[in-house]
């Protein structure tokens, strides 16, 4: 059994894609999935499976939403050693006075290269600075997420990808929440 966590993007915000977690939990030990648990509103959903492709389960989950919810999801399946090469990699935690509440993560549909950071030009949104790092994107907004242009559809648009982003804060609570 392998232990699967769907970022799922766009869900319940500002009345779009609404679904409640006990549904979306509903429909998907209904398909099969097993201990079935959500984090937040937005779309963090741990799934136990036999499939071990993560982008499998993220077909399977993204398909089933929209035939039971209407919805069309952007879904990124990661695993635990994703979340932990988070923790790993993160060139902004090596500042030992990081302000936490100022890093997230986008996490992409594919691996990337070093040189996309290039496609991104990080640098006209200065002070904000980003960091690639295989399927995520490691990212310190200046002034916050609000306040920026450099975001989710920015980032799909010049990389052409899946893009979703999640704060530091989510990102260690789900990586605890693998333990679970």
């Amino acid at each position: 059994m392998t232990t699967h966590l769907a970022l799922l993007r766009g869900i319940n915000v500002s009345g779009h894609n609404m679904m409640k977690m006990e549904a979306l939990k509903t429909m998907l030990e209904n398909i099969g999935f097993k201990n079935v648990r959500t984090y937040l509103q937005s779309g963090n959903v741990f799934v136990d499976t036999e499939e071990e492709s993560a982008s499998k389960v993220a077909f399977i989950i993204k398909q089933e939403i929209f035939k039971v919810f209407g919805h069309e999801v952007p879904t990124i399946v990661i695993t635990k050693e994703d979340l932990e090469l988070c923790f790993k990699n993160s060139p902004f935690l090596k500042d030992k006075d990081a302000d936490t509440k100022k890093l997230y993560v986008a996490f992409v549909s594919i691996a990337l290269k070093s040189e996309n950071i290039n496609d991104l030009k990080i640098s006209q949104f200065k002070p904000d600075e980003a960091s690639i790092d295989g399927n995520r994107i490691f990212i310190k907004y200046d002034v916050g997420a609000g306040k920026t242009r450099f975001d989710q559809k920015y980032i799909e648009k010049k990389l052409n990808v899946t893009a979703t982003i999640r704060n530091w804060n989510t990102v260690t609570n789900l990586l605890s929440m693998f333990s679970e």
